[in-house]
């Protein structure tokens, strides 16, 4: 067998496992694909159902050819399909057949395929046992280095595995060099055709309510709880929570004195981000009012999901802010269609004081 010594890789099956961490099962299952792929290079097509099975004892394989029983006098392609009179006469119309041959040796070139094939499939599946183990970590802030910045997403090496942050998944306006050393929230693992992918994030509201749970220990003995987080990476947070023990300010035990736990969090997210700590509440009324801080609210009016909001002309802006962000937060906290609605003050008399009084009173007396 040319290039390619399947009894030397029958003795290397424990090896090979071992050293990336593999069952035994995977390893052969990748080196019969290989074979498979090698035979139906030397032998067929592309469009064969081809399978291989390796005796790890022996050394020897076989494959194995799957082919669709179809009706006698049919036009049909011989690397799918079989009439049924070739079949065999245990055969039906639509059972598949497979047919066996025993792999003898292969071609210069197909040898090499099976080579590439075997290193792809035992990185693929040395990949995806590495995610498999990053299951575990889902939902958690790891530290990794960026390994290459591309238009659409940004590399980061994690050390035993790498991920990708999606350009959606970013800080808006953060930029990252190769090299740096930066917390990513390990978000979500992508299973498709070509693996498995480790999806990554720095943009998320989970991001900043992990942040938050490593600066305030109150959250995990319950003292304070998040209700809620509205983001926009690198713009504005809006967080809402509660206290669950009576005379513990919540927005207090989360800014910390000076500000200090506030800071921390903003010194990772960036500066230019804004967070706003509102206090929830059961009251829809109440919360709207507190979601749109730190806009002054005349009047909240409740229908369904959705909010009518009077503010008056100098709260206006503010209730809506910069393109809209705040009353857009605000929405996305509180889950109320929130529309801000103008109401104008009308101006007040102006009213006398005592001097004014009196000097009226002199005036008409010098007039009489």
């Amino acid at each position: 067998m040319e290039n390619l010594d399947l009894k030397q890789m029958s003795t290397m099956v424990d090896i090979i496992a071992e050293e990336k961490g593999l069952p035994k099962d995977t390893v052969i299952d990748v080196i019969e694909q290989a074979i498979a792929a090698a035979w139906r290079k030397d032998n067929g097509d592309r469009e064969m159902n081809v399978r291989a099975v390796l005796n790890t004892k022996t050394g020897d394989a076989d494959v194995f050819v799957a082919r669709e029983v179809i009706e006698d006098g049919l036009a049909y392609n011989p690397s799918t399909e079989i009439p049924q009179s070739e079949a065999g006469k245990d055969a039906k119309l639509g059972d598949i057949v497979e047919e066996k041959f025993k792999v003898k040796e292969f071609g210069r070139v197909a040898a090499q395929t099976a080579k590439q094939v075997v290193i792809q499939r035992l990185r693929e599946a040395e990949n995806n046992a590495v995610l498999t183990a990053f299951e575990d970590k889902l939902g958690t802030v790891v530290t990794g280095m960026v390994s290459r910045v591309e238009p659409k997403l940004v590399r980061i090496d994690l050390g035993r595995a790498n991920g990708i942050m999606p350009r959606s998944e970013q800080i808006d306006g953060e930029y990252y060099t190769v090299g740096s050393r930066i917390k990513v929230y390990i978000k979500n693992i992508e299973r498709n055709d070509r693996g498995a992918q480790l999806i990554l994030s720095r943009g998320c509201a989970e991001f900043v309510e992990y942040l938050f749970r490593q600066e305030v220990p109150e959250l995990e003995n319950g003292t304070v709880e998040i209700k809620g987080i509205a983001r926009e990476a690198g713009r504005r947070t809006k967080i809402a929570v509660t206290s669950t023990v009576p005379g513990v300010d919540p927005v207090g035990t989360f800014v910390g004195g000076r500000g200090i736990r506030v800071q921390a969090v903003m010194n990772e997210i960036g500066d230019r981000e804004k967070i706003d700590i509102v206090t929830w509440s059961d009251n829809p009324s109440e919360y709207i009012r507190e979601a749109l801080s730190p806009a002054e609210i005349n009047k909240v009016e409740i229908d369904g999901k959705k909010a009518k909001v009077s503010v008056s002309e100098d709260q206006q802006s503010i209730a809506i802010g910069k393109q809209g962000q705040n009353v857009r937060l605000a929405s996305k906290l509180t889950g109320y269609d929130i529309d801000i609605e103008l109401v104008k003050s009308t101006p007040k008399k102006k009213k006398q004081n005592v001097e004014d009084s009196l000097l009226s009173a002199l005036e008409e007396t010098e007039e009489e």
